[in-house]
Parts: C-alpha cells; sequence; structure tokens
C-alpha cells in the first residue's frame, strides 16, 4: 500500500493526518485507531511527513472532499487501476496480478451462512464487482447490480490420504493461476474444499485491480464478522459506508488534475536527478527478452541478533527495512 492510498484508508475510518514540524498530529473517533494502525502510523511516519510535504497542503486537502458521485456518470479508474488495467492491455490474461489466500477452517462449517457472508461483503464493496470496459480508448468502471455470489465446492474426503495433500495442493494452484477478464464482474472467486466433515480448505482470490494486501484483511475481517453473525442469526456489526473506491477515483482525479500532480512530478524528477532508470543486478545468465513470471522463493530466518541490527541500521538512514535488504541484495 502506497502512502496515499494509506492516508486514503485512514481517512475512510475518518482518521485525520496533519504535519506539525517534525510530528505527526493525529485526531480519530474513538476505538478508530487500533494498535496495528498506531504502528503502522509510526513505522511510515517518516514518509507521511515527507509526503505531506511535497504536496504542500498541511496534511488535510480540504479543497476536495471524498463524496459520493453520480452512477450515471462515466467513472474513470484510479490511477492504479488504470495502471493495471494497462498491463491487461499489454499482457492480457496473466495471472500475475491475483492476489490469494488459503484459509484453513478447523470445525463445524455452516456452509450456507458462508456463502451468505460472502454475498453479503460483495454487495457491500463496489469495486469487487466493478468491470472495466474501454470506451473511447479509455478504460472506464462498469459497476454491476448486486447478483448471488456463489462458492465452488470440491469435496476431497475420498481421495485417498497419502495422496490428498497433493491433490490439495495441485487445486490450489490451479485456482491462484487462474486468469480474470476485468471485462467481467465479480473479479472475486472463492473455492471450498472439503477435506473431512471438520476440516476444510477456503481458498480466496481477487485481481489486485479491486484489492490489495491491506484490503484482503479487511475482507477477511469483515468475513469473519458476518460469518459470526449469520451463524447465530444476529445483525453483523459493520459501520455503513459512506463512500465508495469509485468515489476516491473521481476525488483522486479532480485533486491531482489541479496542480497536486505536476508537484508530485516535479517533486520526484529532482529526487530522482542522476539515478538510473533500470535496476542493472548481477545474474547468472542472460535476462530473456520476455518476461515469464516463472520464479521461485527461498524462506529463512535470520537470527534476532542481526536482524535487529538490520532494523536500528534502517532506521539511521532514514529508509525502510526493505531498502536495506534490497542494497544488500
Amino acid at each position: 500500500m502506497t502512502t496515499e492510498e494509506f492516508l486514503a484508508h485512514l481517512r475512510t475510518l475518518d482518521v485525520r493526518v496533519q504535519a506539525a514540524g517534525t510530528r505527526l498530529r493525529v485526531s480519530a473517533p474513538d476505538g478508530a485507531l487500533t494498535p496495528d494502525l498506531r504502528g503502522e502510523l509510526t513505522r511510515r511516519k517518516d514518509e507521511i511527513l515527507e509526503f505531506l510535504d511535497a504536496i504542500g497542503a498541511g496534511g488535510v486537502r480540504h479543497a476536495f472532499p471524498i463524496v459520493s458521485v453520480d452512477r450515471h456518470d462515466k467513472l474513470a479508474p484510479s490511477f492504479a487501476q488504470e495502471r493495471l488495467w494497462f498491463v491487461e492491455q499489454l499482457t492480457p490474461g496473466t495471472a500475475a496480478y491475483n492476489i490469494s489466500r488459503a484459509y484453513r477452517l478447523e470445525g463445524e462449517l455452516n456452509v450456507d451462512a458462508l456463502e451468505r457472508s460472502l454475498d453479503e461483503i460483495v454487495h457491500r464493496h463496489e469495486t469487487l464487482r466493478t468491470a472495466f470496459r474501454e470506451v473511447n480508448g479509455q478504460p472506464v468502471q462498469i459497476i454491476t447490480p448486486p447478483d448471488s455470489f456463489t462458492i465452488q465446492f470440491v469435496d476431497l474426503e475420498a481421495t485417498p490420504r497419502r495422496s490428498r495433500t497433493t491433490e490439495l495442493r495441485r487445486r490450489i494452484a490451479t485456482e491462484v493461476q487462474q486468469p480474470f477478464d476485468l471485462t467481467q464482474a465479480p473479479l472475486v472467486r472463492a473455492v471450498l474444499l472439503r477435506l473431512s466433515e471438520l476440516e476444510h480448505m477456503f481458498v480466496l482470490t481477487m485481481h489486485h485491480i479491486a484489492s490489495d494486501g491491506w484490503s484482503m484483511g479487511v475482507f477477511a475481517h469483515e468475513l469473519s464478522e458476518v460469518y459470526r453473525a449469520r451463524s447465530i442469526g444476529v445483525p453483523p456489526s459493520l459501520a455503513e459506508l459512506h463512500v465508495q473506491y469509485a468515489d476516491f477515483a473521481h476525488w483522486q482525479r479532480q485533486w491531482l488534475e489541479s496542480g497536486a500532480l505536476e508537484q508530485q512530478l516535479s517533486y520526484w524528477q529532482k529526487q530522482l536527478v542522476g539515478s538510473s532508470p533500470i535496476l542493472s543486478l548481477p545474474t547468472d545468465r542472460p535476462r530473456p527478452a520476455a518476461e515469464t513470471h516463472a520464479g521461485a522463493a527461498l524462506s529463512f530466518t535470520p537470527a534476532q541478533q542481526l536482524s535487529e541490527a538490520l532494523s536500528a541500521l534502517s532506521r539511521r538512514e532514514g529508509v525502510t527495512l526493505f531498502m536495506t535488504l534490497l542494497a544488500a541484495f
């Protein structure tokens, strides 16, 4: 999540952030600032101050408040959505921008309540039922009416136990690698794999144009709350959404096209003077002419002393831990 997106998320919670010299001044309703949000604000303090200074708005942009816009108008995507739509036009049918989560569910499962809960959340968030079409050479958002959301159900209970794990992994890999058609909504899929009466694997996949890592956490929280409520027959306790992502996209363009875009572009042009546009890392083989998206991961856990030293080094240099590790790589 970028700094801009993080601040936009805070505004949806009515959390206001202002720069006060080298400090951040934060105001929020009771209960809005969770420990996780406080930690994120602390970690992002320097980049938020730099961002607020760059836009020269003192932290609050009153000129263009986020308001609900007419859904009958032609709805332009956000700049992030437009970027992802453009990539799809270059390499159509790729699953590189799928975001997936697999949850192991243990205990008695109310499948009907789970499906109704998913249906309710897709109904609640317009971005999950938004398609993208081209009009006069430009992408536009097409928000589709709410429809019944269904979960794909796969029963693996009869699969021999010795091969069940292999089959489970194969099914999950097939699901997460299946591309989305951005012209068709919803841009979210769910598969429930039954391993036994008391054990299931729930696989949720969304396209990045409709979601991001932070949003997946919000989705999981809301799904848990709605499922709990539906299972016991009470209304879920979710705050009403006064604006949707399409409203943010409209606000973002209104703000950036008012002059902020030129300010930010000028800032980064100055910051990146003399930098190479290509990160030339030494490799053990020639770079291929076309991306394959084939890769692998190597996971390891550094010693606590090393981890703390790396974090301290990053703080002293005023950079993120990611930047430090990338430089070392």
